[in-house]
């Protein structure tokens, strides 16, 4: 056997990194392809966009069957951010796609699912810049002069949402917390709301950040959840995720920190790590994305 083609670290049916430096991935590779004149089934239409060229970041974007007949309404934009412990999935994957066009019509919005480079070639903070640039580009392009056509005739930077799964949760908060840093460009400066769930990670994502460093574990900088860029919070979690303590305490420390937004917090019972994706057609899932909608709509 090649010594190059050594398995050095693997998580089986998940990731295998070899030697020599390729990694295969055994999940999360599956795409569907957009509809952008509407998918039948729902009316949702959908494309594949360059967010910022220079940057190379690039999305899928969606719009409410509702844009066909009021053209020139203005939408809630959901920037969401895929799961995957950093290291699998894109906005491409079928079981994102089935979930953001199921968020778009619940809540009757924008929704822009954001690709981002992925560990371990690419080992964090990549992700988390990433994250950043995107919400940029978006609020940039949701201007009447927007360079994206779609967002600038429908999309309302004045009513923005992070929201992501797993580790796209972790960096809707890191983008969230960034914001309120940075601000994003003058323009919709601060998130109506930043949806969270907590993250499964991997050594291979983490790189030199252990599982409680402050990227991977946001209590580790608790200190800094004040400065959350949004005006409100909701949290969701499950009662069997593998970080469901982490998920609640997290809602406790938002609401004791000293940040002055609102907090939402929702549990499901009886279910896994990120069940509404792998079972989106169940009770429990459309119960969820009902919450989930409903906040989308108040913002």
């Amino acid at each position: 056997m090649d010594p190059s083609s050594e398995t050095v670290y693997e998580i089986p049916g998940f990731i295998g990194i070899h030697k020599s430096g390729p990694v295969e991935r055994l999940v999360g590779t599956q795409t569907v392809p957009p509809s952008p004149s509407g998918d039948p089934a729902n009316g949702v239409a959908s494309k594949d966009v360059v967010l910022d060229l220079a940057a190379s970041i690039s999305a899928r974007l969606y719009l409410p069957a509702a844009t066909a007949a009021e053209p020139r309404r203005k939408f809630p934009v959901v920037v969401y951010y895929h799961g995957g412990a950093f290291v699998v999935q894109s906005a491409a994957s079928p079981i994102y796609h089935k979930y953001a066009a199921s968020l778009v019509t619940a809540a009757l919005a924008v929704v822009v699912s954001v690709n981002y480079r992925l560990a371990p070639e690419h080992p964090l903070p990549a992700a988390y810049d990433d994250a950043f640039v995107a919400l940029r580009a978006i609020v940039a392009a949701c201007r009447p002069d927007g360079a994206e056509p779609w967002l600038a005739a429908h999309g309302d930077a004045s009513r923005v949402v992070l929201a992501g799964d797993s580790s796209g949760a972790n960096m809707a908060h890191n983008t969230a917390i960034r914001l309120g840093k940075e601000g994003a460009g003058g323009y919709g400066d601060r998130c109506a709301a930043s949806p969270w769930r907590p993250p499964f990670t991997t050594p291979a994502s983490c790189g030199a950040f252990g599982p409680d460093h402050p990227y991977i574990n946001p209590a580790a900088a608790a200190e800094e959840w004040r400065q959350l860029g949004s005006g409100r919070v909701l949290v969701t979690t499950a009662e069997l995720c593998w970080f469901v303590e982490r998920a609640r305490a997290y809602a406790e420390g938002i609401k004791a920190c000293g940040w002055a937004g609102e907090l939402e917090f929702y549990e499901t019972k009886g279910e896994k790590q990120t069940y509404f994706l792998f079972k989106p057609d169940c009770d429990s899932a459309a119960k969820e994305l009902t919450v989930v909608a409903d906040f989308v709509k108040g913002c």
